[in-house]
């Protein structure tokens, strides 16, 4: 009997232990823990890269099975750029889209990536990624300053004057208060071909245009439509002084603290959508001039661009830019035009 009854208690026993294995594998894992992340962009909601950011959001959302989720917020509702720039070094689960100028203010080189006439296409821009130089700048933003590069692949395109007269030559921009970022490569860019740079934030341009705070902007075609500016300036010359390149960061510290997965998919995912929105804004600009010239819009292409870039060399001198830009040149095979 005794001999009987250990049969029985080892049986339930092993109904027990069987139990609970079972149970533990219908329970979430631990490892399955979820994240989410505060995107910050200053762009309208009708922004193509509005658009790119929340497709991202989704594919991650996707492939993580839900474990991590990206909230996207347009018109810098979050905050300013450079207060969520320093929240994210603090290590807030927080994330901004910025520009190379912005993160210039840490590293001053990889401002140079924002200068005038820097590259030429989009390829050339995934072609950085892999330089030493590029490179050593982003371990720097990681290592020194706490910011983590997630993908540079957002690029917005061709910025041109957008003024009431027409832009071909730089001495056409004399005595003209054109509207910038208040970054100094940003400054120094607009100083060296002519204008005056006035610092003011991205939505109060079309009132400072039409009150005539300002004499123009340089934007890409797709901010000119975002923010109807057509309604307040008669040209537009396509100058294309800078191919604007944006960076998407978040926190070193947060982004550590991911799986290893979830880092992977948070990467991968921006860099799709990151090239996908750039050429297809890339694709627009044609569609777009065409509609500004039907609503009464000039556009002005017969712009001397090689007087323009001739004086874009005082910017790259101003900010000691010259041997940066020559390095990135000679690791991408490119010459001096």
């Amino acid at each position: 009997m005794k001999k009987f009854r250990l049969m029985i208690l080892a049986v339930l026993a092993l109904v027990v232990a069987l139990t609970t294995v079972l149970t533990v594998g219908c329970q979430p894992r631990a490892a399955e823990e979820k994240f989410t992340l505060r995107f910050n962009h200053v762009l309208a909601p009708t922004e193509p890269y509005h658009e790119g950011f929340l497709k991202w959001a989704q594919r991650v959302n996707e492939r993580s099975r839900g474990r991590l989720t990206i909230e996207v917020s347009h018109s810098a509702a979050l905050g300013r750029e450079e207060d969520i720039i320093e929240q994210l070094r603090m290590g807030a689960n927080i994330g901004q889209n910025t520009d190379s100028a912005r993160l210039g203010m840490y590293v001053p080189g990889i401002a140079v990536m924002n200068a005038p006439y820097f590259v030429e296409s989009i390829e050339e821009v995934q072609r950085l990624r892999q330089l030493p130089l590029v490179q050593q700048w982003i371990r720097e933003l990681e290592l020194k300053y706490g910011i983590k590069v997630l993908s540079f692949y957002w690029v917005q395109g061709e910025r041109h004057m957008v003024t009431n007269k027409p832009i071909r030559h730089p001495r056409d921009l004399a005595g003209l208060r054109i509207r910038t970022p208040g970054a100094p490569i940003w400054q120094e860019s607009i100083r060296a071909i002519g204008a005056t740079p006035v610092a003011l934030p991205f939505g109060e341009v079309y009132t400072a245009m039409q009150t005539r705070a300002i004499d123009g902007a340089e934007l890409v075609y797709r901010n000119v439509e975002g923010m109807r500016l057509h309604e307040v300036a008669s040209h537009l010359s396509e100058t294309g002084h800078i191919r604007l390149i944006n960076f998407s960061i978040v926190g070193r510290a947060w982004f550590d603290s991911l799986p290893e997965d979830l880092q992977k998919i948070l990467v991968e995912e921006n860099e799709r959508a990151g090239l996908e929105t750039s050429r297809g804004m890339e694709q627009q600009a044609a569609q777009l001039r065409d509609q500004f010239r039907q609503r009464g819009m000039t556009i002005v292409q017969d712009v001397d661009l090689a007087a323009f870039r001739q004086a874009a060399e005082a910017a790259y001198t101003a900010l000691n830019l010259t041997t940066f830009r020559d390095q990135i040149w000679q690791q991408l095979g490119k010459t001096r035009p």
